[in-house]
């Protein structure tokens, strides 16, 4: 009998190594792959920093761009040349030797010449200029009219006679004639009409009495404090004035439009009264064009005015000489004193147009000069120094042509301002110079102070 025949065993497969042997390798492949994944997050940050980093400088040298394209551009300073004061010799006047006077010029400051004592003094018949200015506010008569009519009447006749008795000057007067208020003044004040000057303040003011307060009230208004006045005519040897106040009086009486044209007319025709004549002899000589005369029994006296062309401009003096012993000493004098104080009057360029008054150089190499707009003259006087201050601003970008500063003329009272300006432009530096000059366009940035 047959035996069936058992199956071989299966084979078992041939080990690699020990169980702790295995478990390592795994382990070593863990490492690795750890190890692995490390490496490549680290070089991920490391990319991404550079990136960000060349992201930071792109857009840092953009933002930079930008900004140093778009800055101020820092200010040039200027360089201020200052022109040299300009200075003239005194002038020498002759002034006179007896009594009192005083000089100025119209629009001037202070006095040109004086006399040392400035007492009161009787002015006689320059107080109808006080009548003529109180009695004209009162009545205003504009250029170039006559004002209203004034009826004269027995009355005026009698004012008349009683002038002539007391030998005051007069102007003739007839009953029923009508003279305007311009021609009542013409005849109280050219050949210094005692009896007009009361009929006048009579007519304006209902008497003389009346009419010294209003002249009173006149000179307080005018600030002429050392100035009193006592009647219309000026009879009274209690109308006094200093020589300063009546040199004031003088320039008052030139802005009066009409009585300025009356006190340089030579002589007039006159209805009812015939031709009267100016008693002011030096009128139109040594450039004489008014004002008054005034004569007391012991003195000559002459508030004068007079014009003369300086340059293109017209200088106008007005002066007084007080207690002459006669007219004809007190026109000598006051025609050496006028020929001495003439030629102090200078006309003096102080700045002439176009002048360099300032020079600006940019921290990118331009030069830019600043010249004056405009030229300068001055009327000096006599030794009067004449200076020319220059103020200029800081200066960016400008075009040709922009007012940068000014230049300021001074001449005792007088003042000028001339503009500055560029001749040529301060043109922006370019992009170039912005972007490699960084520290100079911070420091333009940064606020003052």
């Amino acid at each position: 009998m047959s035996h069936p025949i058992a199956p071989a065993p299966a084979r078992r497969p041939a080990s690699t190594g020990s169980v702790s042997e295995t478990s390592a390798a795994g382990g070593a492949t863990e490492d690795a792959q750890l190890a692995r994944r490390r490496m490549y997050r680290r070089r991920r940050i490391a990319a991404a920093t550079v990136v960000a980093v060349l992201l930071a400088l792109i857009l840092g040298g953009v933002v930079y761009v930008s900004s140093a394209l778009g800055a101020e551009v820092p200010a040039a300073s200027p360089e201020v040349i200052d022109p040299a004061p300009v200075s003239q010799p005194a002038q020498p006047l002759v002034l006179p030797g007896t009594g009192e006077f005083a000089v100025a010029a119209v629009g001037r400051e202070g006095l040109l010449a004086a006399s040392e004592s400035q007492a009161p003094m009787a002015i006689a018949s320059i107080a109808k200029v006080v009548t003529a200015l109180t009695v004209l506010q009162a009545h205003p008569v504009a250029a170039g009219e006559q004002g209203p009519g004034i009826e004269y009447t027995d009355a005026d006749v009698d004012i008349y006679w009683d002038m002539v008795a007391q030998n005051g000057s007069v102007a003739p007067v007839s009953p029923g004639t009508t003279l305007s208020l311009k021609q009542s003044l013409e005849a109280m004040l050219l050949p210094s009409g005692n009896n007009y000057a009361i009929s006048i303040a009579n007519w304006a003011f209902g008497s003389e009495a009346a009419y010294v307060d209003a002249a009173r009230a006149w000179l307080a208004e005018h600030g002429l404090a050392e100035t009193v006045i006592a009647d219309a005519s000026g009879l009274s040897l209690e109308n006094v004035s200093t020589p300063a106040d009546l040199v004031k009086l003088g320039e008052l009486a030139l802005q009066e439009p009409a009585l300025a044209a009356i006190v340089g007319e030579q002589a007039v025709d006159l209805p009812g009264v015939g031709r009267v004549e100016n008693s002011n002899k030096l009128l139109g000589t040594h450039g004489v064009d008014g004002i008054k005369t005034g004569t007391t029994d012991d003195a000559a006296n002459l508030l004068f005015s007079a014009d003369y062309l300086v340059g293109e401009s017209t200088v106008t003096v007005v002066g007084v000489v007080l207690g002459q012993a006669t007219h004809a000493e007190l026109r000598a004098q006051v025609a050496a004193l006028l020929d001495s104080v003439a030629p102090g009057f200078r006309e003096v360029e102080a700045l002439a147009a176009g002048a360099k008054l300032a020079t600006y150089r940019t921290p990118w190499g331009e030069t830019a000069t600043a010249t004056a707009a405009d030229g300068a003259s001055v009327v000096v006087w006599s030794d009067t120094p004449v200076d020319v201050a220059v103020t200029a601003e800081p200066v960016a970008l400008a075009d040709a042509g922009e007012e940068v500063g000014v230049a300021t003329v001074t001449a005792g009272s007088q003042v000028i301002e001339i503009p500055i300006r560029l001749e040529r432009s301060i043109e922006d530096p370019g992009a170039w110079w912005r972007l490699t000059n960084p520290g100079a366009l911070g420091a333009a940035a940064q606020p003052a102070g």
